[in-house]
């Protein structure tokens, strides 16, 4: 009978071991964390400006509240290296990613803070669209994130267009669950873009406000259909009707869609051309694939800002996903941390998680102050970090795990 087993006894290693983490669970848990941070940051580069790169397809953005003020007429964006090298100590507001974007960081607007990355910079960057992200503030409520004042859990989800985001409450109601959707239209851009009505059988669901119940006939107890149940019926009619034509074009070679729809005619003549929902809607994933991509509509995209949604490389899960591929093909695998820990006893590992659960606590303390006053975490603050935990260390006794920080 192995030790423990059946006696109602547990050794302190086993008992402390089954009750908290396994180090196989803090190794996922710390390369999914990096996985996450590099879908965020994509490819950037911490050290060097992106401006020699002209406006990218997408890339990591930041806006210097303390540069250019909410209250003022400036409105501006960084890029990640700037946001650590130019403004390390300024009040900086995370605008996650944007599109065909150029790093503004020294330019006119910053006119009391030279980019110390690059000097020879032009006045102004004229290709580059703002919202009033770069002024900290989102959705049609107008309130930054995270808002200390809202108290009602809710998701912000960016809209795929205009690149805002929105609380799913003030989209006309509740999202759908993130893996059933590829991206969110907010109902101002399905409004401003008429020819996406076209397209709204492509979607999973679309925000609608409450219907009205059937009516029930006294005399008869039939039930009757309201004008409006009809009109449900014959738009989820519809609805369905563009998924089947939407699907037999997908079975298609891409080519032949693409050179019938050049020559022959435009998709919109097979497309029902669907009411507009009173909220946002949500795209099936691909749906900008079956966009019609004949010369007249392409001629709309482009006069109406949008052209960027047939290029493939511009969502943002193209972007996340090259982020991920980019640091899993920078970082070591996961199995030879496993095989090194299964060469170590029970007690030593279970050590090293109580070790582990010391340092993340006490990293998460020291990066609350970061938090709070909204200040960049630099490279040097990290190994400042590290430097105090060596002094501070002290071995308990009986150990038989030393941790050295470098």
């Amino acid at each position: 009978m192995a030790e423990g087993e059946g006696s109602g006894t547990v050794t302190p290693g086993e008992e402390e071991e089954e009750s908290g983490i396994s180090m196989v669970e803090v190794l996922e848990e710390e390369q999914e964390r990096e996985l996450d941070a590099a879908a965020v940051l994509g490819a950037s580069d911490d050290t060097s400006c992106t401006y020699d790169q002209g406006n990218m397809k997408r890339q990591a953005l930041y806006a210097c509240m303390t540069c250019c003020p909410a209250d003022s007429e400036l409105l501006a964006g960084v890029c990640l290296a700037c946001s650590y090298h130019c403004h390390e100590d300024h009040e900086l507001v995370e605008l996650y990613t944007k599109r065909h974007f150029r790093c503004d960081c020294g330019n006119s607007k910053f006119s009391q803070n030279p980019c110390k990355l690059l000097k020879d910079k032009l006045p102004e960057n004229p290709e580059n669209q703002y919202n009033h992200n770069f002024r900290g503030s989102y959705c049609t409520c107008q309130r930054p994130y995270p808002d200390p004042e809202d108290t009602v859990e809710d998701e912000m989800i960016q809209c795929c267009v205009c690149e805002d985001w929105y609380h799913g409450r003030h989209q006309g109601g509740k999202t759908p669950p993130d893996s059933e959707f590829a991206e969110m239209i907010c109902s101002q851009c399905l409004t401003k873009h008429d020819f996406l009505a076209h397209y709204l059988g492509l979607t999973v669901s679309v925000v609608k406000s409450e219907e009205s119940k059937a009516s029930v006939d006294v005399e008869t107890g039939a039930e009757k259909s309201t004008k409006k149940d009809t009109s449900e019926k014959v738009k989820s009619e519809e609805n369905e009707s563009n998924k089947e034509v939407a699907k037999e074009e997908e079975k298609a070679d891409d080519n032949a869609n693409v050179k019938k729809c050049e020559s022959a005619e435009c998709k919109l003549k097979s497309l029902a051309k669907q009411e507009l929902p009173d909220g946002a809607a949500f795209f099936i994933m691909n749906w900008r694939k079956q966009l019609c991509t004949c010369e007249e509509c392409k001629a709309k995209y482009k006069s109406e800002g949008v052209i960027f949604l047939l290029d493939e490389e511009d969502t943002v899960s193209f972007y996340e996903e090259s982020g991920k591929n980019r640091q899993r093909s920078h970082s070591a695998p996961v199995q030879r941390e496993l095989e090194a820990l299964s060469s170590l006893d029970r007690v030593v590992r279970t050590e090293m998680v109580h070790e582990y659960n010391t340092l993340s606590s006490s990293l998460r303390e020291y990066l609350r102050k970061f938090a709070e006053n909204k200040k960049v975490v630099r490279d040097e603050d990290i190994r400042e970090f590290f430097s105090q935990l060596t002094a501070n260390k002290k071995q308990r006794p009986g150990s038989s795990v030393q941790l050295f920080c470098k």
